[in-house]
């Protein structure tokens, strides 16, 4: 590209700069920024004379952005100028930080001595982030500066520096040290370590971590120095966490439980597994949440033995343990657990039990279920539930029929979880023997459950109401309810049979599976029996029921007004007349207005009526033809206003009576 002719006029300079901006970033990761083309050169000559200019301070600041990409040794000196700066100090070094030329460190080196406050510990902290292994003795220097920021600044640079000498001279300074200036300086030490470590300089980064761990304060460097001690020793660090564990400092004890988990070898879990039993139990309970994030089976019988017997919260953790180690040896104890005395250990063995996974749990859990005990075959039921094992349908199906009248329906609320439309038959058969009040209720519910489920709930219905007509009353009713929740006409036809039942129990089960019915096609049916029926108590529950219709979000304006029409004539209850208002105020319709205004007279029904009635007029004067009804709406808002008084109900049928009245005189 030929730079005269970009140079030649003022819009082609800048399109020139900006294009060669566009492509900063790629020559930054093709590392072309260090061996800068002519026009990167360019480009970076005009930002120096940018930072020397009179330019504003974003002008100035975007130049230091972009100095960062491509200055070179000849930038410094203006970036340097701009250390002193209070607003652009920062921005400056942001550039110097990257600039690969030595100039830069030693242009940061010799601002140390002229600048003070934050504009010197930030230039500290950019020696940091460009590791000057020169600036060791300046930084050192600072360490005891009166100024807690630039003593800080300096000793996290020297940590970031991480040399020998850098670790010496924070060493140095640790005797000395105020105490509002000891954290930053033992967190450089330990960033010394850390780099140390990595450059292979072993036995100097264990240096600095055994001294560290000699400091009282603050903790959390005893904790950090542990830990490094530890970890840098390996397996040759076990006798220094076992000292941890068993001293008075709990922040050594949680320190070396944390190493624990990260110190790789069977020969760790060992060495906790054995301390275990001696330590008191507040160790113990850390020493178990370690073994069981290590999940290492050694640690299976020290564990074992501390779930069965010992201080009950130690109990607990261990219980807790065994199933995230997750080997298949704890089965035994866990099983041997579900019969402990303490109900809370029991049932949080049951809970370990069920999350420990493998055939040698499974086995267990059959011969619970197989167990001449009922509490056995009871935990049995509830542990398939939650593994969902539902290949133990056939067995649960068989303990259905048990004896015992706990475990009956326990199993069948089981089969309700895990069976399928295959078991539909069986469980009917099952209803069918059904003797007690408990086993109805269980059958019941598993029936629903699986139709709930079924794809086909008229191969569901067919079944249901094939069973029907031999059922004892008991069973007939249960099998009405469950037939709500299948639905289809089949279904229904049968429930409505029902209602002609002789026994009463049939008969008032079929009204009340008409009345919970899922679809409006039970509807008729309701009204029917509102207008004909002869009992008091029939009629009351049809009616409501067929009421409830009126206000259903899944039927339209319409439809539910039609509703409401048929059942007006029916009404006579206050409650009744209640729900009626409540559907007839969801109806944007001047009938249903018409239907609603006579019961603001009667003082059970006024302030419900008030309700219908503004929120039906609120509708309609909302609608398109609002204009043309407004007259009929008047009078009714009216009276709505003057039952609902000075609530906000009133104020509200006030302010539509006035839009009302407003559009009846427009029209």
């Amino acid at each position: 590209m030929n730079t005269t002719r970009l140079s030649s006029g003022p819009r082609h300079s800048l399109q020139g700069v900006a294009g060669a901006f566009i492509l900063l970033p790629l020559l930054a990761v093709l590392g072309l920024a260090q061996n800068p083309t002519p026009l990167l050169t360019e480009s970076a000559d005009k930002l120096v004379a940018v930072l020397q200019s009179q330019a504003s301070q974003k002008e100035k600041a975007d130049a230091c952005r972009q100095l960062s990409v491509i200055g070179t040794k000849d930038a410094v000196p203006a970036l340097v100028a701009l250390l002193a700066d209070d607003r652009l100090h920062h921005m400056a070094r942001y550039a110097l930080e990257t600039i690969p030329d030595p100039g830069a460190d030693v242009a940061l080196r010799q601002a140390l001595a002229r600048l003070k406050g934050r504009p010197l510990a930030g230039v500290i902290g950019s020696l940091g982030v460009r590791h000057d292994a020169e600036a060791v003795a300046p930084l050192g220097n600072l360490l005891q500066d009166p100024d807690a920021d630039v003593a800080q600044a300096a000793a996290r640079a020297l940590g970031k520096i991480g040399t020998g000498a850098a670790a010496k001279a924070l060493d140095g300074a640790l005797a000395g040290v105020s105490p509002g200036n000891r954290l930053a300086l033992c967190e450089g030490l330990l960033r010394c370590a850390e780099t140390l470590m990595a450059k292979g300089q072993r036995n100097d980064a264990l240096a600095v971590y055994d001294h560290l761990r000699s400091v009282s304060e603050p903790h959390q460097v005893r904790a950090a120095s542990l830990r490094g001690s530890i970890l840098m020793r390996g397996k040759d660090g076990l006798p220094l966490l076992l000292q941890a564990l068993r001293g008075d400092d709990f922040v050594l004890v949680s320190a070396a439980a944390r190493t624990a988990q990260e110190l790789p070898g069977p020969e760790v879990t060992q060495a906790l597994a054995t301390e275990l039993p001696q330590l008191p139990a507040d160790k113990q309970i850390v020493i178990i949440q370690t073994l069981a994030k290590r999940a290492d089976a050694a640690a299976l019988p020290a564990l074992q033995a501390l779930a069965r017997r010992g201080p009950r919260l130690v109990r607990i953790e261990a219980i807790r343990a065994l199933p995230q180690i997750g080997h298949p040896s704890a089965v035994p104890s866990l099983v041997e657990l579900l019969s402990d005395p303490d109900a809370e250990l029991a049932r949080l063995a049951r809970e370990s039990l069920a999350g420990l996974r493998g055939q040698e749990t499974d086995a267990a859990i059959d011969a619970l279920l197989k167990s001449g005990e009922p509490n056995q075959r009871l935990t049995a039921l509830e542990l398939i539930g939650r593994r969902r094992m539902v290949g133990y349908v056939p067995a649960l199906l068989k303990a259905a029929g048990d004896a015992d009248a706990q475990v009956r329906p326990a199993a069948l609320k089981k089969l309700g979880e895990l069976g399928g439309p295959a078991e539909l038959s069986q469980l009917v058969a099952l209803l069918e023997r059904a003797s007690s009040a408990q086993d109805l209720d269980a059958a019941e519910q598993a029936l629903s459950a699986i139709c709930a489920r079924t794809p086909s709930p008229e191969a569901s219905a067919e079944k249901l109401v094939g069973a029907l007509a031999s059922a004892k009353p008991a069973q007939k009713a249960t099998l009405l309810r469950v037939l709500t929740s299948v639905g289809g006409a089949a279904a229904l036809q049968a429930v409505r049979t029902a209602v002609t039942d002789t026994d009463a129990e049939v008969h008032s089960a079929a009204i009340r599976a008409l009345g919970a019915w899922k679809s409006a096609d039970a509807a008729p049916e309701l009204l029917a029996l509102a207008k004909t029926s002869t009992n008091p108590t029939d009629k009351t529950l049809c009616l409501r029921s067929y009421l409830d219709w009126g206000s259903h979000p899944d039927l339209s304006a319409p439809q539910r007004l039609a509703i409401c029409v048929a059942a007006s004539g029916l009404v006579a209850q206050p409650e009744e007349k209640r729900l009626l208002l409540g559907a007839l105020g969801g109806i944007p319709a001047l009938e249903a207005l018409r239907m609603a205004a006579p019961l603001l007279e009667e003082a059970a029904t006024a302030k419900e009526a008030s309700a219908a009635v503004v929120s039906i007029a609120d509708k309609l004067l909302k609608g398109t033809d609002s204009a043309s009804v407004a007259p009929q709406i008047v009078e009714p808002l009216r009276k709505a206003g003057e039952v609902a008084g000075s609530s906000d109900l009133g104020k509200k049928a006030r302010g539509l009576l006035e839009q009302a009245e407003r559009k009846a005189t427009q029209k």
